[in-house]
């Protein structure tokens, strides 16, 4: 038996000691990539948590607050059924009012007014609602002076004769054309109350915007 082929050379044993030792540095290449790489991802998936945190609080935040509109909805909504009750209840009460006096032969409908039909109304129901407001206030100075039955009569006639609100809708629009224009009666405010066939002077005096309104409506 040759023990010899069991003994290698020294320069075999040096030259297989510098092959591993050229082979660590690529293993641990390796092994840094894949650590390095793990981190990065580690780092990616972080960040992308947050992100989605984030987004979940946003979320959560306008969950919230849909609620919130939700909520004003609903109470929107009661109150609004509660109103269309009332209008039902009044309109019922107008029908009652109304029926009795068709039923009857002498009739309390409110149709004993004629006027000048020379005066044309500048839109409809124009004639209708100051009347009405005269009314109102009627009835309001009857009740503060103890005329009992005179407001009573007075109530009568308006809770059977709805405004259509014309008025106070033309009074209003007015008024945001004096505000938007510095309540100065300027070229554009002149042109407007022409078309409306509304006057802006007391002979040769101009009046003031206040004056125009209560003039006019």
């Amino acid at each position: 038996m040759n023990f010899e082929e069991f003994i290698k050379p020294e320069e075999s044993v040096q030259a297989e000691s510098q092959e591993l030792v050229a082979e660590e540095p690529d293993e641990l290449d390796v092994q840094r990539t894949v650590v390095e790489s793990l981190a990065a991802e580690k780092a990616e998936q972080e960040e992308q948590l947050a992100a989605l945190r984030e987004k979940n609080i946003g979320l959560e935040n306008e969950i919230s607050r849909l609620q919130d509109e939700k909520s004003k909805l609903d109470d929107k909504i009661v109150s609004l059924n509660k109103k269309l009750c009332e209008c039902r209840a009044a309109s019922e009460k107008v029908g009652d009012i109304l029926a009795k006096n068709s039923e009857r032969a002498e009739s309390s409908q409110v149709a004993l007014l004629d006027r000048d039909i020379n005066l044309q109304d500048r839109f409809p129901g124009e004639t209708r609602d100051h009347v009405l407001e005269v009314l109102r206030e009627a009835r309001d100075a009857a009740e503060k002076e103890g005329r009992i039955r005179r407001a009573q009569l007075l109530e009568g006639v308006l809770v059977a004769n709805e405004p259509s609100g014309e008025l106070a809708k033309q009074r209003k629009e007015l008024e945001a054309l004096f505000a938007e224009n510095g309540n100065i009666v300027s070229g554009p405010v002149i042109a407007e109350l022409t078309k409306r066939g509304i006057s802006h002077k007391n002979g040769e005096e101009y009046l003031l915007p206040a004056e125009i309104i209560k003039r006019a409506y």
